[in-house]
């Protein structure tokens, strides 16, 4: 009973996209059993692993939480850059007293009103699940998350220092804010760093430079040379703090659903504010041979990120191609399932034939 108690526990742990890649593995094993008419050892040696793995990943993530011998204690936003956090840290030697906490949102989309309330973030899902494909929390996943996280930060020993990463783009600017908001109340010295512009201003030279657009594009070398910074930055006076928390609430009143960062702030614009953008891009694309002129939807999507001074994400790409779609700018061949089932193409005239004769 109690190992699979473990197990409940072990599967309540993972999101919608991880348990999708565990299921996919485990019935691409079972098939490559049943096609070979018995076990395999191969087989069998994955399958274990994986269970292994899965067993293990609740306790790695509690690694990261914050204990009370705990040192430093690093806000981050987006699982990609915690990623790369804990990696870095990892290779200092620095994960027994460094710890991580996360905050999973994509602040620079989507209503942001009342996020620290029930039904604020329920209106913020709702949003979610309207217009991004690939959303699939539920409230109660929601709402278990941000407990977690209210748990984490509640349990912050006093000696600990706080670092709050951002960077030059709304969401991690908004999410930054969102933080300071959170830890207002705790006595802990807080401090604010910019890791894109810590690493920009160590490794770029005349001769070659590099704008890092969000915190995860950050190499595990170069982020470990930001964390060895960290103690020459300055911590939050109180009028700062009580400043960034003003803003927090001013950014959280804001009715829009899509932000940008300009001239030190997050800015709410139109939800159409990127349309033009897709558009001039689908127009400078040459469609493959044969195709009618249509684009893979990924392929533009792709172009638009790569190009885009400011740090979006697809998903949002890719609800207003297919509102370009829906609104008839766009024609669309394929299914809008998810991008890289469809291509797209401007809206083509229909030849009527002369019909008089």
């Amino acid at each position: 009973m109690e190992d699979l108690q473990s197990i409940k526990k072990a599967i309540d742990s993972l999101g919608h996209a991880e348990l999708r890649s565990y299921l996919g593995f485990i019935l691409a094993e079972i098939k490559r059993l049943r096609d070979q008419g018995g076990p395999t050892e191969d087989s069998i040696t994955k399958l274990v692993e994986l269970y292994d793995g899965l067993m293990g990943l609740q306790q790695q993530r509690g690694f990261w939480d914050p204990v009370p011998a705990c040192t430093h204690v690093h806000i981050v936003i987006g699982d990609s850059f915690a990623g790369s956090m804990k990696y870095a840290l990892k290779e200092l030697g620095w994960a027994e007293t460094h710890k991580v906490i996360t905050l999973r949102e994509n602040y620079a989309i989507g209503p942001l009103g009342e996020l620290d309330s029930p039904e604020g973030r329920a209106a913020r899902r709702e949003w979610f699940r309207d217009h991004i494909t690939d959303s699939f929390e539920d409230d109660v996943e929601v709402e278990e998350e941000y407990s977690m996280l209210v748990d984490k930060l509640t349990r912050i020993p006093e000696q600990a220092k706080i670092i709050v990463w951002t960077s030059s783009n709304a969401c991690e600017q908004a999410g930054m804010r969102h933080a300071v908001h959170l830890l207002q109340s705790k006595r802990n010295t807080l401090t604010v760093c910019n890791a894109c512009a810590i690493c920009e201003e160590l490794y770029n030279r005349p001769d070659a430079r590099m704008e890092y657009r969000h915190s995860g594009e950050i190499p595990s070398d170069k982020l470990q040379e930001a964390l060895r910074r960290i103690e020459d930055s300055s911590p939050l006076s109180h009028a700062d703090l009580m400043r960034l928390v003003q803003e927090w609430q001013a950014i959280s009143e804001q009715t829009s659903t899509l932000r940008i960062w300009r001239e030190g702030a997050v800015l709410g614009v139109p939800a159409d504010y990127y349309d033009s953008y897709l558009l001039d891009k689908l127009d400078k694309l040459n469609p493959p041979a044969g195709d009618h002129g249509f684009v893979k939807a990924a392929r533009l999507i792709g172009e638009a990120i790569g190009y885009c001074e400011q740090y979006v994400g697809d998903s949002y790409f890719e609800y207003r191609l297919r509102e370009l779609i829906y609104n008839g700018t766009l024609e669309i061949k394929g299914l809008p399932a998810a991008m890289r089932f469809y291509s797209v193409r401007r809206k083509q005239e229909r030849q009527i034939g002369n019909l008089m004769g």
